[in-house]
């Protein structure tokens, strides 16, 4: 740790100079430490992963997530402890949190953990979602689709992403397809969510600071591919009323889960004009990308500001911008991506492409 002139404590900053712990060592792990860099800040990387992209720039204890001693090791080096993904134990956490500030913390990552968690704090929050019911055994399966009926999607409660962990249940399945699409989730609890007649898909990342302050990057609308996300168009081409809606959705979110961090809200537009919320990520987020290139503050440096307890920066839009990402064997691209002069291309390091992996993305500016 830092000698204690590092804090700051008439605001209550981590004064540049501080370190930041980042539980997670993907590629948002490495883009964090990228822009704790550029504030002047070290970071350390807590990863069970010997070779991942964010060990490349910055120190990395390689552990599992259930090791005391390593986790012990990491709250002596760091000021204040971050997250860049969500199925990191809540029980490390609550480790860390007795030794450094984590944030977010607790209560913001088990509620992310479990999707009916998850869905019952943003209705009580007073954010509409699709309709659901939680699945516990194939009696329950019953009774919820006999509540929310076909078409309909069954979803494991926890691990799943980018279209993992869940089954589309049609109207013209029978029992015994029904069961079937229940046994290949692997008998767990899930949910049972409704399906959304959506015109399209949107997200909104809100940063929230140590003193309550929140900033909202604009709304973005995205595009999937085989349930991975393929493009971000940012800002959202929505008229008014839309993207104040989506605003008011992830403000509610990110204040009413009281997070110091970010919190990435994703949600579905209807063509009757509602605002559906489906997920939130308490992250930096796909998503979020662009903003690398085409926003005052990105959401990386956000996510730095937040957890060390700077001012939050500015969220106006530079540019338009659209981010692809790169999947696969999309990435050996780069030499025609770097040849166009509006391109900004980002890799992120990963030594072997395979279908559906992230390995980078790019984004193109509209000037």
């Amino acid at each position: 740790m830092p000698p204690d002139s590092a804090i700051d404590s008439a605001r209550g900053a981590i004064a540049p100079g501080g370190v930041l712990g980042v539980l997670g060592g993907g590629q948002l792990g490495r883009m964090t430490a990228q822009a704790a860099a550029r504030l002047g800040y070290r970071t350390v990387i807590f990863e069970p992963q010997a070779a991942c992209p964010a060990a490349q720039v910055a120190p990395h204890i390689q552990a599992d997530y259930g090791d005391e001693a390593a986790l012990e090791r990491f709250a002596a080096r760091v000021d204040a402890v971050t997250l860049e993904f969500e199925n990191v134990p809540v029980a490390a956490l609550d480790f860390l949190a007795d030794r450094v500030p984590v944030r977010p913390g607790h209560t913001v990552l088990a509620t992310a953990q479990d999707r009916v968690v998850e869905k019952r704090f943003l209705n009580e929050a007073g954010v509409e979602t699709a309709p659901w019911a939680e699945v516990t055994d194939r009696a329950s399966l019953d009774a919820a689709l006999a509540e929310i009926g076909l078409p309909s999607v069954l979803k494991t409660c926890r691990m799943g992403y980018d279209g993992k962990g869940q089954a589309m249940l049609r109207a013209d399945m029978d029992a015994d397809a029904l069961s079937a699409a229940w046994e290949s989730l692997g008998g767990v609890r899930c949910i049972l969510e409704g399906f959304v007649d959506f015109s399209c898909e949107l997200s909104v990342i809100a940063a929230r600071g140590t003193d309550g302050a929140v900033a909202l990057f604009p709304p973005v609308m995205n595009e999937h591919r085989n349930h991975i996300l393929h493009r971000t168009i940012a800002p959202a081409p929505l008229d008014a009323g839309l993207i104040d809606k989506a605003e008011e959705t992830a403000r509610r979110a990110v204040e009413g889960l009281d997070v110091t961090g970010l919190l990435a809200v994703e949600m579905f537009a209807t063509p009757d004009g509602r605002i559906l919320a489906n997920e939130i990520a308490p992250r930096p987020h796909n998503s979020g990308h662009w903003t690398l290139d085409a926003c005052v503050t990105d959401q990386f440096e956000q996510l730095v500001r937040a957890v060390m307890g700077l001012p939050l920066g500015g969220t106006d839009v530079l540019y338009p911008a659209e981010m692809t990402n790169l999947i696969g064997d999309e990435a050996a691209d780069w030499p025609a991506i770097l040849a166009d002069p509006n391109a900004k291309l980002h890799l992120y390091g990963k030594s072997e492409a395979r279908p559906g992996r992230k390995m980078g993305h790019v984004t193109r500016l509209r000037r």
